[in-house]
Parts: structure tokens; C-alpha cells; sequence
């Protein structure tokens, strides 16, 4: 299950997405989470979930990756369907039975939410996948880089870094709880069976050495920028700078248009 989680890995890649602009993708990102949000029925919420399709396919990653992670927020995504469908009380009676009433409009309303969350981690999967550490963190500085005129500069800088490197190291984290896992089990530990109870207990080995192996890897990380004599965003100096080109424009340009057809489409359906 552990190797299914996919999110936060960067995959590289010769694509246009690969090639926007951090800075775009961002916002692009926040401007395509404010879309879904405003999707009032299943017309709106169909133009969002073929233009994330049509962002997939030209990410040039294998699908597979995309849905593979989702198979870990699943239980998410059932509970939240569930909740809608006994929370909401109109329509018609579809099932009735001791203090329980299933509605029509429960139903429809489960789907709806279940579909807008799926396309809401297939789209922010694309920022990490498809945007490499550096310049995730120079893109939100950037972005963030007007705060530095009430003082918040360095605060802005240390905020961008500390989101990178949590991204970045998710699937190091990933990784090491899978091994620290299989070594348990070669020792005869049982991870799966008993209770709710048993099973707490029995991540114990597990929470422990993986909670020293992230202090030892953080002291080393720490280290590393230390003896590099990294003190933070004063005085830094970027290799590569972000420039943006057509390619970008357009992009928000065709956001802009999607985001024109789920407001028309609210209005008439």
C-alpha cells in the first residue's frame, strides 16, 4: 500500500506542463481548485473533469501513476460519499428501513462530492509531478516576494523552504516506513491481524525507529546547509531565473476560458 503513494515524487519529463512556469502552475493550481469548488451540477463538474484529463495526457505521465495514489485516499473518498448520502433529506425515498432513509438527492449528491475530490487530487497532483523542488520553492517566493515590504522577507523564504523540503521528503519517509515494515514482519511481527487495539499496538516498532531515523535525517539535512553556509533567502542568488513565455500566457488563458464555461454551465443547467 505504502508503495502506492506517489504524491510529492517529481517525475521528469520533456512536456509542456514540465515547462510552464512555476509560478503559473501555482496559480493555475488555485484558480483550477476555485473552479471545482464552484461547480453547481454535473454539467460544470463534466468541463473540469475533461480539461484535468486533458492536463494528464499532456503531462506525459502514465495515467497510472495518477490513479495509483488515489487507491490510499479511497476510504476518504467512500466516507465522505456516505456521510452525504444520510445527511441529505430531499428527493425521493429510495430505501427505508429501521431509523435509516436513504434519498434520491443523498445518492446524487455522494457521487457529485466523490467526483469533485477525485479530480481535486488528480489536478494537485500535477504541481508536484510535474514542478521540481527548486522551483516549487522558488515559485511560491516569488509569488509571496511582495510581503517583503512589511517585513516579512525572510519569513516568506523560510516558509517556501520548509514546504519543499516536506514535500521532498515525503517519499524518503514513504520509503523508510516500508522497509522498517518488511524488517518487522522478517522478524515475526504481525502488522495485520487483531483489533483496532492490536493493531495500534503493533505500529509501535514501527513509529519509533521511524521517528529517529527523521531526527537523524533532519540533524544531516541541517548539517548539510550549515557546513554549505546557506543562512537563509538574504543575499541568495538563483542559477536559473523564472522567466515566462507564451506557453504560460496561453495557459492561463485557456483557465480562464474553462472557468468562463463552468460559470455559463451553473447558469443554464
Amino acid at each position: 500500500m505504502l508503495k502506492d503513494i506517489t504524491f510529492g515524487q517529481y517525475f521528469p519529463s520533456n512536456s509542456v506542463v514540465h515547462k510552464l512556469d512555476a509560478r503559473v502552475k501555482l496559480v493555475l493550481l488555485v484558480l483550477q481548485i476555485v473552479t471545482i469548488f464552484i461547480c453547481k451540477n454535473f454539467v460544470s463538474l463534466g468541463i473540469i473533469a475533461l480539461f484535468t484529463l486533458v492536463v494528464l495526457f499532456f503531462t506525459k505521465i502514465p495515467i497510472k501513476l495518477y490513479f495509483k495514489s488515489i487507491k490510499v485516499i479511497i476510504p476518504i473518498i467512500i466516507f465522505t460519499a456516505i456521510l452525504n448520502v444520510f445527511y441529505i433529506k430531499t428527493g425521493v425515498v429510495l430505501l427505508s428501513f429501521w431509523k435509516i432513509t436513504i434519498w434520491s438527492d443523498g445518492i446524487t449528491k455522494a457521487i457529485f462530492m466523490a467526483a469533485r475530490v477525485l479530480i481535486l487530487i488528480l489536478i494537485s497532483s500535477v504541481l508536484t509531478y510535474t514542478t521540481t523542488p527548486n522551483d516549487l520553492t522558488d515559485g511560491i517566493e516569488r509569488l509571496l516576494k511582495p510581503l517583503k515590504f512589511i517585513g516579512l522577507g525572510q519569513a516568506v523564504h523560510t516558509m517556501s523552504m520548509m514546504m519543499t523540503i516536506a514535500l521532498r521528503f515525503i517519499p524518503t519517509l514513504i520509503e523508510e516506513t516500508d522497509k522498517i515494515m518488511s524488517a518487522q514482519k522478517a522478524r515475526g511481527a504481525d502488522l495485520e491481524s487483531g483489533g483496532i487495539v492490536q493493531k495500534v499496538k503493533a505500529l509501535l516498532p514501527i513509529l519509533i525507529p521511524l521517528l529517529i531515523s527523521s531526527v537523524r535525517r533532519a540533524y544531516e539535512l541541517a548539517e548539510a546547509m550549515e557546513c554549505r553556509c546557506y543562512n537563509g533567502g538574504k543575499g541568495r542568488i538563483r542559477m536559473k531565473r523564472l522567466k515566462m513565455a507564451l506557453k504560460d500566457y496561453i495557459s492561463v488563458l485557456l483557465c480562464v476560458v474553462v472557468l468562463g464555461f463552468i460559470i455559463v454551465a451553473n447558469n443554464l443547467f
